[in-house]
C-alpha cells in the first residue's frame, strides 16, 4: 500500500495531509504551529492524523515537507554568524550591494540602508584570480589564505563560512581548496561554496546566494536531521523529502548542500497545488491565490505549468521575483514566480497615526493568535472580523476541534470601532475590505503589472482563510470564475503530494551565435544531465522514468541581461528564434543583432503519481441548508443559509448569499453569485 504524507508549516497552522495513492483517498489535520520549536507541532499533527486515519506509521512510504524556516531566519535576522571569503579586492561587495528603496521608503529622508548579513570584519580577502573563461590569472596563495582564515576563526565566533571567488562559476578549483583549508582548521563549521551552491555568473547575486546558504545552513540542516530522526522514532521509515523553491521535491542531501533552495518552500507548494488542479480540471489559465494565517500569495499557472523566476529578492521590504523591486538580497536560484503580501487571517487591524484603518503586515500568528482563539491575543485580526461578520461558525472551527469565542472577537472589534464611532460589525466590514485590497496587490503584481489581463484567468483559492474572501477579490478584477478545490485549507500540503521530484543545474559560458559550434553547447548539457540524472537516480528513479528539460538564457550581443527560453534537443537556431519572439512580446521591438548564449539550464524530473479525487456521483435533489445564521451582506446582517461541503455533489446550483462550511475552510458566496460542485469536488463560483 502506498501512503504519502505531506507536511506544511505555516505562520499560524501546521497542515498535515495523508493520501492513499491506490484509491486517492485523503485525510487531513490542522494543528497550531509551535513557533519556538516547529517540529513539535509537526509531530503532534502527524500523530493525530495517523490516529484519525487508523494508519500504522510503517505504512507511510513518502514524507514531503514544506517549511518557512529558511525565509524566517533571513527576515528575522536569526541565522548564525557567517564569515565570507572572496577574491582580494572584492571584500566590500556585500556592503555596496545594489539595494533600492521600497515604496514605503522612497521618500524617507532618514532612510538607512540595511546592514549586510556579513560585517566587513568577518570578510577574508584571499590572493587569487580566475578569468571568465576559467583560466587562472593569479594562483591561489595557500599560505596567505590559511593564515587569514586562522586569524579570523580565532577572533570571530562563526558557525558557517561562505566562499565565493571571482569567476569561480567557470573554475571552482580555488574554492574547493579553500574549503579544504577551512575543514582542516575547524571541521564543525558549515561551509557553502558558490561553485557548488549555484555556479551562475553575476558576482553579487552569486555571493548573496552563497552567503544565504551559509547563513541558514546550520539551523536548517539541524532541523531537518532532527525531524527525520523523530519521524523515524514514531515508526515512519520513509526518507524525508523537502519542497524546494522551484516547485519540485528535493532530497534532504540536496538541502544540506543548498539550503537556500528553501526560501519559498511553502508558497511554492500552493502554486503546485493550483497547477495540479489546472491539469486535472482542464483549466488552461489560473491565478493561484493562497491566503493563510500570516500571508497571502498569488502566482500564475498557464497550460498546467507554473512560471519560474531565476532571480529572487529576499530579506528586504518585499519578497519577489520582480526585478524592479530590488529590496533585500538577490538570490540566484530557480523560484516559483509569485508575489507575497503580509495579509492573512491573523493580520492585525489598527488605526494609524492619521486615524485610518490598516490591516497587517503584523500578524498574531499562532502565539497568541487572534483574540477569538482565547490564547491571550487582545488585538483584532481578520479572523476576528470574519467571525463578527457571521462568516465563521464558532462551533465548527476546524470541524469543531477548536473552540473560538465570538464574544472576544466582538470585544476587540468594539475597541477598534470606538474612535471611529462605528459598530463592531461596521468596523469588521471595514477590516474585511481593507485586507481584500491589500491582497489584491499580490494579484495585481503577477497580472496587470506584467501586461496580463486577469479577466482571462480563473481564480483558484486555497488556504484556510481564502474561501471567505475570494469572491470579493474576483469582483475587484472582473474575474468571472472562482474555483475552490477539495480540502482548500490544506492546499499547500496537498500540493506537496502532487509535485514531482526535481533537480536543477546550471552552467555559465558566453558563446556568440555567429559561428557557434553546437557540439560545444551539447557537451555542456550532456555533462549537466549526467550529474542531475545521478541525483534523481539516488531517489529511486530508473533512467526510463525520468524527464529531461533544457532551457537556455539568450541575449542580444552587447546587452547585459538575458531571457530564458526552452531548448528542444540541440536546436540552437530554434532557441534564438524563440528568444526573438519573447523579446518582441515583452519590449515591442525585434532587433536584427546576433545573439549570445549565456546560461545553460537543466531540469531533471522524477514523476510521482498524482492524487485524483474525482467522483461519478451526481445529486438527485437540491441540497438542503444545515442551518441559518446572521451574516453581513450589502451593509447589514441577514439570515443566511449554511451548507456542509461534504453534502454537496455535482449537479445543483446554490444561489448566494450562502455559506459553505468544511473542516479546514469556509466559503462565502455573496449575493449575485452562484456556486456548484464539479465532478472533481471543486466548488465553482460564478456571477449569477
Amino acid at each position: 500500500m502506498t501512503v504519502a504524507l505531506g507536511i506544511d508549516i505555516g505562520g499560524t497552522f501546521t497542515d498535515v495531509v495523508l493520501i492513499d495513492r491506490t484509491d486517492g483517498s485523503i485525510c487531513a489535520a490542522k494543528v497550531l504551529t509551535t513557533p519556538d520549536d516547529p517540529a513539535t507541532g509537526v509531530l503532534a499533527g502527524v500523530a493525530e492524523l495517523l490516529g484519525d486515519a487508523g494508519r500504522d506509521p510503517q505504512e507511510v512510504s513518502q514524507v514531503v515537507h514544506a517549511t518557512t524556516l529558511a525565509t524566517n531566519l533571513i527576515l528575522e535576522r536569526k541565522g548564525g554568524p557567517v564569515a565570507y571569503v572572496t577574491t582580494a579586492g572584492f571584500g566590500d561587495i556585500l556592503i555596496i550591494g545594489n539595494e533600492r528603496k521600497g515604496d514605503a521608503e522612497k521618500y524617507d529622508l532618514f532612510y538607512t540602508k540595511q546592514a549586510p548579513i556579513v560585517p566587513r570584519r568577518r570578510t577574508v580577502d584571499v590572493v587569487e584570480r580566475t578569468a571568465a573563461d576559467g583560466s587562472v590569472v593569479v594562483p591561489l596563495n595557500l599560505d596567505q589564505a590559511r593564515t587569514a582564515l586562522a586569524d579570523l576563526l580565532a577572533r570571530e565566533p562563526v558557525e558557517a563560512v561562505a566562499v565565493c571567488f571571482l569567476h569561480s562559476y567557470a573554475n571552482g578549483e580555488h574554492e574547493r581548496r579553500v574549503a579544504d583549508i577551512i575543514a582542516e582548521l575547524n571541521s564543525d563549521l558549515y561551509v557553502a561554496v558558490s561553485s557548488e551552491v549555484w555556479p551562475e555568473y553575476r558576482e553579487l547575486p552569486r555571493a548573496c546566494t552563497t552567503v544565504m546558504s551559509a547563513y541558514v545552513g546550520p539551523t536548517v540542516t539541524r532541523y531537518i536531521a532532527r525531524l527525520d530522526e523523530e519521524l523515524a522514532q514514531q515508526g515512519i521509515g520513509a526518507r524525508l523529502q523537502i519542497m524546494g523553491s522551484s516547485g519540485g521535491i528535493i532530497s534532504a542531501a540536496t538541502v544540506a548542500r543548498r539550503p537556500v533552495q528553501l526560501v519559498e518552500s511553502g508558497p511554492a507548494a500552493g502554486v503546485m497545488a493550483a497547477a495540479h488542479i489546472s491539469r486535472l480540471s482542464g483549466i488552461d489559465n489560473l491565478i493561484s491565490f493562497d491566503m493563510g494565517g500570516t500571508t497571502a500569495k498569488a502566482g500564475l499557472v498557464r497550460n498546467g505549468q507554473s512560471a519560474i523566476a531565476h532571480e529572487f529578492f529576499v530579506g528586504g521590504t518585499a519578497s519577489s521575483g520582480v526585478k524592479q523591486i530590488n529590496t533585500g538580497y538577490p538570490i540566484k536560484i530557480p523560484v516559483i514566480d509569485l508575489a507575497e503580501v503580509g495579509a492573512g487571517g491573523g493580520s492585525i487591524a489598527y488605526l494609524d497615526s492619521g486615524g485610518a484603518l490598516r490591516v497587517g503586515p503584523d500578524s498574531a500568528g499562532a502565539e497568541p493568535g487572534p483574540a477569538c482563539y482565547d490564547r491571550g491575543g487582545t488585538r483584532p485580526t481578520v479572523t476576528d472580523a470574519d467571525l463578527v461578520l457571521g462568516y465563521l461558525n464558532p462551533n465548527f472551527f476546524l470541524g469543531g476541534r477548536m473552540t473560538i469565542r465570538a464574544d472576544l472577537a466582538h470585544g476587540t472589534l468594539a475597541e477598534l470601532a470606538e474612535p471611529m464611532d462605528l459598530s463592531p460589525e461596521e468596523t469588521a466590514a471595514g477590516v474585511y475590505e481593507v485586507v481584500n485590497a491589500t491582497m489584491a496587490a499580490a494579484v495585481r503584481v503577477v497580472t496587470l503589472e506584467r501586461g496580463i489581463d486577469p479577466r482571462d484567468f480563473t481564480l483558484l483559492a486555497s488556504g484556510g482563510a481564502a474561501g471567505a474572501h475570494v469572491a470579493r477579490l474576483a469582483e475587484e478584477f472582473g474575474i468571472a470564475e472562482v474555483v475552490i478545490p477539495a480540502n482548500p485549507g490544506v492546499g499547500s500540503a496537498v500540493g506537496l503530494l502532487a509535485s514531482d521530484v526535481v533537480t536543477d543545474h546550471v552552467r555559465t559560458q558566453v558563446i556568440d551565435s555567429v559561428g557557434v559550434d553546437a557540439s560545444v553547447i551539447e557537451a555542456i548539457y550532456i555533462e549537466l544531465e549526467a550529474v542531475a540524472t545521478a541525483e534523481i537516480g539516488a531517489e529511486g528513479f530508473a533512467a526510463d522514468e525520468i524527464v529531461l528539460e533544457r532551457e537556455i538564457d539568450v541575449r542580444y550581443r552587447h546587452q547585459a541581461h538575458e531571457l530564458t527560453v526552452p531548448l528542444h534537443g540541440g536546436d540552437i537556431d530554434g532557441a534564438a528564434t524563440a528568444f526573438g519572439d519573447l523579446y518582441e512580446q515583452l519590449y515591442g521591438i525585434r532587433q536584427d543583432d546576433p545573439v549570445e548564449f549565456v546560461n545553460y539550464r537543466v531540469r531533471v524530473i522524477g514523476p510521482v503519481p498524482k492524487p485524483d479525487w474525482s467522483t461519478d456521483e451526481v445529486a438527485t435533489r437540491p441540497p438542503v441548508p444545515l442551518s441559518y445564521r446572521p451574516a453581513w451582506f450589502n451593509g447589514k446582517m441577514a439570515d443566511t443559509p449554511v451548507y456542509r461541503r461534504h453534502t454537496l455533489l455535482p449537479g445543483p446550483t446554490i444561489a448566494g448569499p450562502a455559506i459553505i462550511e468544511e473542516t479546514s475552510s469556509t466559503v462565502v458566496v455573496p449575493p449575485g453569485w452562484a456556486v456548484s460542485t464539479d465532478r472533481r469536488l471543486s466548488l465553482a463560483l460564478r456571477p449569477d
